[in-house]
């Protein structure tokens, strides 16, 4: 059985890239009843056209879907679009979330002509502790930097449409020619270029995960007091809180409120709103119930569906139920 890695997933096909060569595949129908998630980026062994088994991941994140990834290199545009701080701090705490390193690239710098903005996010994000590169990907600056940072590593690029995002990769990677648009004058918003993820090789060691943008990421998924371990400027304060369960809203002895001249407002702002969405979140599965049962075990290096206890108990009730009537037949007769 050969092992590879999915690099494409479009329609019912999975394509597969092993020893140098790739195939097209479908998946087996155990997999599909057992609802097992593929996503782009997972090792799989297949046979015959057929993937049988997907392999153990090292991680995953949600949006885009993607697996076994090294880091997120977060596209900005300086203009067009116009830099949005908190779009940018959407991406950063996402990739945060999942405990991944994030790059800080800043494309289109050719197009600015403001030193401000440029001085705000060394500001911001230097002191945070992110890697920052500004490139233009029309002029070819800083694209040197790019390849070195995508060097040896699987790298997600994530970024709203219209950042430049194929541009770079055909920058570091002329022979892949992916297709670019203008972003749109009426509304300062790119169109979709790219319609599904896919891994692009720039080298044996070096590969890009090419994604579809996407305007709005919500934190719509984690409870209100998580958003704080989001935010390292504000995370570190919270141990001073009068509250443990200090939300650094409105709170008496927020320390993180006494603190909030040495906390960007950027950044702050974008923490309340995340918080506000964690709340909608809260509020909706408040009375409901968020246990998920998986469908699916490893056992012996072989996956199985797994049976939940209530079938199991039926099962038993049905073998009693057939003992009684056996031995109730056996004394009638």
């Amino acid at each position: 059985m050969q092992k590879g890695q999915i690099y494409k997933i479009h329609s019912d096909f999975y394509y597969v890239h092993s020893d140098g060569k790739d195939y097209e595949c479908k998946v087996r129908e155990v997999l599909k009843k057992q609802k097992q998630k593929i996503y782009v980026g997972d090792y799989a062994e297949f046979e015959n056209g057929a993937i049988e088994r997907i392999l153990p991941r090292k991680n995953f994140i949600t949006r885009p879907t993607v697996a076994n990834i090294d880091q997120v290199i977060i596209i900005s545009a300086v203009k067009e679009p116009d830099l949005n701080f908190t779009q940018l701090n959407r991406y950063i705490s996402f990739a945060k979330y999942h405990n991944l390193p994030a790059v800080l690239c800043f494309n289109k710098n050719d197009l600015s002509e403001d030193d401000k903005t440029i001085e705000k996010v060394f500001s911001i994000y230097q002191p945070l502790g992110y890697d920052i590169l500004f490139t233009s990907a029309l002029e070819d600056y800083g694209i040197e930097d790019f390849k070195e940072i995508l060097s040896g590593k699987t790298s997600v690029l994530c970024g709203a449409s219209g950042v430049g995002k194929s541009s770079l990769i055909n920058a570091v990677c002329p022979g892949v020619n992916i297709r670019t648009k203008e972003v749109s004058e009426k509304t300062q918003r790119g169109t979709h270029t790219t319609r599904h993820c896919e891994i692009i090789a720039l080298d044996e060691d070096s590969r890009i995960v090419d994604t579809p943008g996407f305007s709005h990421l919500k934190f719509d998924f984690l409870m209100p007091p998580e958003v704080g371990n989001l935010f390292d400027e504000i995370s570190k304060y919270k141990p001073d809180c009068k509250f443990p369960d200090c939300l650094h809203l409105t709170e008496t002895g927020c320390a993180v409120k006494e603190n909030l001249d040495k906390i960007d407002e950027t950044r702050y702002k974008s923490y309340v709103d995340f918080v506000n969405e964690a709340k909608e979140y809260k509020e909706k599965v408040k009375y409901q119930g968020v246990k998920t049962e998986t469908s699916h075990k490893q056992h012996y290096n072989k996956t199985a569906v797994k049976i939940s206890a209530k079938k199991r108990e039926v099962s038993r009730n049905t073998k009693k139920q057939k003992i009684y009537k056996d031995v109730e037949d056996e004394r009638i007769n």
